[in-house]
């Protein structure tokens, strides 16, 4: 008899194993020849040869569907271990539209018009801007792009950073170390990150340095290859910051500028850096530019009655 050693690697092994191990017990039911025993992330497989060997080949596509998909379930592990190839159990849950597979394997799609042409827009250009009011999934959408060509090992890391400037608030003085003064103003990338990743993973990812959030003070002096670059909250930059911002830029990169201009928390007279790149850019080939509106607004139905609202008096001032 012979042995064989597997182990998960950024797989949760209580999520693959599944509840009371009902994955792991139905796995060993399509092999009944083999002695399988489970032991945190790691497994031994007891077994003669050809059996290891389709055992292996079959823990392989498990393991790549539950990265692919983030989850996994019985009906799921039945396809693949009856399929003849990984042709025959992914057809029916794959979908041309889908971005990247969440957490839980929820589908994250570009959800409408505008959110598709940016998508569109970074397939063709290697930087876009991406203009919209809030709710219009500027962020969101873009993040997803982020998670999409790290997993399709397209980029080696994803990088996402904003200005840190508070919304016409004072916070005054912030306890803790850098990281915790910053991750308030980091939040709504982390709450991207999180629908994206499984928390496991995403720790390991932050940790190795794979994923980074950081504010654009962190971004001087750095040169960006082989990364997914993403500008958050870009109406808040300066001239000098969104210069500095643009040309990190380096090989085999993509960058997204999102930005409402008008939400600027900038003191007066301090001009916008997304307001004045958008006029001196604007001709520039391979930068693109999209432009969302409250018909793209996917939060609350309220959030486009506001911005509507808003609009209006806005016009009349």
């Amino acid at each position: 008899m012979n042995e064989l050693k597997l182990e998960l690697t950024d797989i949760s092994p209580r999520e693959f194993f599944g509840q009371n191990n009902e994955h792991i017990d139905l796995i060993k039911k399509y092999f009944p020849k083999l002695k399988i025993v489970a032991r945190g992330s790691k497994i031994k497989v007891f077994g003669e040869d050809d059996q290891l060997e389709e055992f292996e080949k079959r823990f392989q596509m498990l393991s790549d569907h539950f990265a692919k998909y983030n989850s996994i379930n019985k009906n799921s592990i039945e396809r693949i271990l009856t399929s003849n190839g990984k042709e025959d159990y992914t057809s029916s849950e794959s979908s041309d539209d889908v971005l990247v597979h969440g957490v839980n394997g929820r589908h994250i799609k570009a959800l409408t018009v505008n959110q598709r042409k940016l998508v569109d827009a970074i397939g063709s250009n290697d930087m876009v801007f991406a203009i919209g009011p809030a709710g219009t999934g500027k962020t969101y959408t873009g993040v997803a792009l982020a998670v999409r060509a790290l997993k399709n090992k397209e980029v080696k890391r994803i990088i996402l950073t904003r200005p840190a400037v508070e919304a016409g608030e004072n916070l005054g003085f912030l306890p803790g170390d850098l990281r915790e003064k910053l991750d308030p103003y980091m939040q709504p990338l982390y709450d991207a990150l999180r629908d994206m990743i499984p928390s496991e993973k995403l720790a390991q990812l932050l940790e190795a340095g794979t994923i980074q959030i950081a504010p654009m003070a962190f971004m001087r002096g750095r040169t960006l290859d082989n990364a997914f670059v993403i500008l958050d909250e870009a109406q808040n930059t300066t001239h000098a910051q969104m210069k500095m911002f643009l040309t990190r830029m380096g090989k085999n990169a993509k960058f997204i500028i999102t930005g409402d201009p008008g939400q600027i928390d900038l003191p007066r007279r301090v001009l916008s850096g997304l307001k004045e790149a958008l006029l001196i850019l604007k001709n520039v080939k391979g930068i693109a530019f999209v432009n969302l509106d409250d018909k793209d607004v996917i939060r609350h139905q309220l959030v486009k009655q506001v911005i509507d609202a808003y609009r209006k008096i806005e016009h009349q001032n």
